[in-house]
This record gives C-alpha cells, structure tokens and sequence, in this order.
C-alpha cells in the first residue's frame, strides 16, 4: 500500500549511553557526525552534554538517566515525538534505575521505532536509505487491538494502550 505523505528533513533521534558505554557513544557520534547533523537530536543529560561540548551538536536534554531522563525520553517515544533511539547500555554493570532501563526499551518495541543498542546496530540504522523514508510508527492508543492483545500481566502495555 503506497502513502503519499512527504519524506521527513531528518528524524527525531533520542541518544542515551550508560558510563561505561559514552566513548563509544562518542566516537560513534563522531564518525557519523555529517549524518546526524541532519536530524534534531535529544539525549540524557551527560550524554547530550558530551555531544554538545565535544562535537557542537545542537541536542535538546533531558535529566540524568538516574534521575528520570529514561523516562522523560520513553514519554517523547509514546507521545509519537522521537522516531529512532540509539541506546548504548551496559549489559554487564548493574544500575539502580534497571527498571526505568526496561520500559524505556518497552516503549520504544511498543511504539515500533528503530532502536540500537550496540555501535554496529546504530551505524546500520543511521546509514540507511529508509531514514529518508517515511515510517509509520504504531500508536497504541489510537487502535490497541490492531496488533492483537497484550499477554496477561502486562500492565505496562495496558497503561500504555489506556
């Protein structure tokens, strides 16, 4: 089925990179940097203060990750207002806001954006020619029966789809 709707100037990218994982998201950054900098970029704190001061981004921030950022970026994600996320966690450190961790990249499966986790996953996403294609993301509260029924048990889905 075509759609004629107009391909998008640049993607709403939210970039997020746990402490051990920002050289890796700086270096990324850096070695797409002409690519990005077609796009409105948003991030967690430390991660867009580094973008900022380190390549001269222009990046909207949000607090900490700790401190709610996860969460401020997750409800940019349900509200339909970020359209790809790189997210470079670290699957080998604990951290105290695991949870907030999970339904970020909850959301983010739920509303069917793009999101790497990994260098080699992003640079595949940023590098490819659908960027310049529309993309109709999921929207769970418009129609929660669309894609069939949440599991039981899951409330988040059921707050989400609410």
């Amino acid at each position: 089925m075509a759609i004629d709707l107009p391909a998008p100037a640049g993607r709403r990218i939210a970039l997020i990179a746990h402490d051990n994982k920002k050289q890796d998201m700086l270096e990324w950054a850096e070695y797409n940097l002409g690519l990005l900098a077609g796009h409105e970029l948003f991030a967690t704190a430390t991660t867009g203060r580094i973008m900022q001061e380190e390549l001269g981004l222009p990046v909207t921030c949000f607090r900490s990750g700790p401190f709610g950022g996860d969460q401020q970026i997750g409800a940019r994600i349900a509200e339909g207002e970020i359209d790809l996320l790189v997210f470079f966690w670290d699957p080998l450190e604990p951290h105290p806001h695991d949870p907030d961790v999970k339904a970020l990249l909850r959301v983010a499966v739920v509303c069917n954006i793009p999101v790497a986790c990994n260098r080699a996953t992003a640079d595949f996403l940023i590098s490819s020619p659908l960027m310049d294609r529309v993309h109709q993301p999921w929207d769970p509260a418009a129609d929660p029966g669309q894609r069939g029924q949440a599991p039981a048990g899951s409330a988040a889905v059921a707050r989400i789809a609410a």
